[in-house]
């Protein structure tokens, strides 16, 4: 075989090779960011809405928020981590006496896409057995803490009878500790079925009764991540 024949073979195998890295990255991307399984609205033909709050920190806010939920007669889904929980039993307490919906945020906080299958399901498993025992409840909604997940995260949770969950709009609360901000981002371009992502910082109570006020005034309902999937 001449050796421009052999240099010819040798780049038609490496564009080959290529060829496939590509399709298998595509398919790798195509299930995460397109998996059907993970859910980042609700019931679009309803006026439901759910601003959702995830909790790690904040312990001195959350009543305030629970009392002006009471003012408005509004119910939301506070996502929980386990390792919260358990240093705050009388608090996770308080907030499902109050009405609210519990959902799964994970036990350590750690990066879930990071994690293999195992691990996955440890952080789901240990943050439930928590809440489960001190609550009654059994969970079936999951929030990916920092919203990172893979699709092992979504097998592992599904293994375990919950939904991923993610958001329709991010007020990133945590980081931009200005009200005014967190009332724009909770509120710009609001829909039916929106899950509106929020935690439990001073600003999010400044905010928070101006953005229920605003919901419930233009004919939105504020309510649980659950009510907002149902069809």
């Amino acid at each position: 075989m001449k050796k421009s024949q052999v240099v010819a073979n040798i780049v038609i195998v490496a564009m080959f090779i290529c060829l496939i890295a590509l399709t298998f990255t595509n398919i790798a991307t195509t299930q995460v960011s397109g998996d059907t399984r993970v859910v980042y609205s609700g019931n679009t033909n309803s006026k439901n809405v759910c601003f959702m709050i995830n909790v790690y920190e904040g312990n001195e806010n959350i009543k305030a928020m629970l009392d002006i939920m009471d003012l408005y007669n509004v119910k939301t889904t506070f996502f929980v981590g386990g390792c919260w929980a358990v240093n705050n039993l009388s608090l996770i307490k308080e907030i499902y006496a109050r009405g609210h919906e519990i959902g799964n945020h994970g036990f350590y906080h750690r990066d879930q896409d990071t994690l293999d299958f195992d691990a996955n399901v440890q952080e789901i498993r240990l943050c439930h057995e928590v809440l489960s025992k001190n609550l009654g409840i059994e969970m079936t909604l999951f929030a990916p803490p920092s919203g990172a997940y893979d699709v092992t995260t979504v097998d592992a949770a599904e293994s375990l009878n919950y939904k991923t969950i993610m958001w329709t709009h991010d007020t990133i609360d945590w980081r931009d500790k200005d009200s005014n901000i967190i009332f724009k981002r909770a509120t710009k371009d609001l829909s039916g079925g929106d899950l509106v992502l929020m935690h439990p910082t001073k600003q999010t109570v400044d905010a928070f009764a101006n953005i229920l006020a605003f919901a419930i005034n233009n004919d939105y309902t504020p309510t649980t991540v659950s009510d907002c999937l149902a069809e």
